[in-house]
């Protein structure tokens, strides 16, 4: 794996993580691959304090509740402020090996969050800034399923998701403010990326897990900044995916790609938009699954 290839090339990877998954049976103990890694607690249904007794749920929730729910509640309970919060603390993490490594060359630091991942609980602070009248039922973690809730209900979902991308909005700043202080732009790449998008009753659904799978889920947001090329402001059309930014960060500290690696690398992409293939394929393990030319789709 990526972060494992560097490590063994003489590149220090270090992740600060909230994402539960991964140390969960079955994670494959991906964390390992780093140097070093940090992990904050208490994201979804992470499984991280003990209370025998059923937290006070909301009763329109009550009647559904699922294990994953019922520990969320619980969760809920110990994350009173933003500093609380795990995107807080994983953030911090992460200003904190900038600040102690920005003098240092050849590292490579995974700052992931699980928000803004259901359920879209944030602070106050955040909420205020999407003022509405709502007096309805709970709501701030929707099935995947089709939309059967009333419009109300569903522009209050909206509003707490859009709460929650301005929490990960302001903490994305703070690493743009830390790369202004040391001066990280003359030689440190950055990329900004998410794993899969989401319907907020685009289409009549909510979540992910559906076929067709709409441009709402599959086109994710990317924004790579190169210090090789300093290309800033531009918009690219070529096809990319997930698997090209291992090549890239690959290709940037001057380690050789292993010969069955399928992503390519993109910093002619980046420069010029050069294109480095002629389709892409994207969907679900064993489901649904694409092939595009960036105009035509087959499925």
């Amino acid at each position: 794996s990526m972060p494992e290839i560097l490590k063994r090339n003489g590149i220090y990877t270090h992740l600060v993580t909230d994402h539960q998954h991964y140390f969960e049976d079955g994670g494959c103990t991906f964390h390992h691959r780093y140097n070093s890694w940090e992990f904050s607690r208490g994201q979804e249904g992470d499984c991280w304090k003990g209370e025998v007794a059923d937290p006070d749920i909301p009763e329109n929730i009550r009647k559904r509740i699922v294990p994953t729910w019922r520990q969320d509640w619980v969760n809920r309970k110990y994350l009173k402020t933003e500093k609380d919060m795990p995107q807080a603390k994983t953030f911090e993490n992460g200003l904190a090996f900038i600040r102690t490594n920005a003098n240092d060359d050849d590292w490579f630091l995974q700052i992931e969050t699980f928000d803004p991942h259901e359920p879209y609980f944030t602070q106050q602070s955040f909420k205020d800034l999407y003022p509405h009248d709502y007096d309805g039922p709970h709501f701030d973690w929707p099935d995947y399923a089709k939309v059967t809730e009333t419009p109300e209900q569903v522009a209050h979902l909206r509003f707490e998701y859009a709460a929650l991308v301005s929490m990960c909005d302001h903490y994305l700043g703070k690493v743009l403010d830390v790369m202004d202080e040391f001066g990280l732009w003359k030689d440190t790449m950055l990329i900004v990326n998410t794993d899969h998008g989401y319907l907020l009753n685009e289409h009549g659904l909510w979540g992910k897990n559906f076929q067709p799978l709409y441009q709402e889920i599959a086109n994710t947001p990317l924004f790579i900044w190169d210090p090789r090329s300093k290309v800033a402001g531009e918009l690219r059309h070529s096809l990319v995916q997930t698997i090209d930014l291992p090549a890239t960060l690959l290709n940037f500290f001057g380690v050789d790609l292993p010969a069955d690696m399928e992503g390519r690398p993109l910093g002619d992409v980046i420069r010029e938009d050069i294109p480095v293939r002629d389709a892409a394929i994207f969907g679900y393990h064993g489901c649904h699954v694409c092939v595009t030319d960036g105009r035509y789709i087959y499925m």
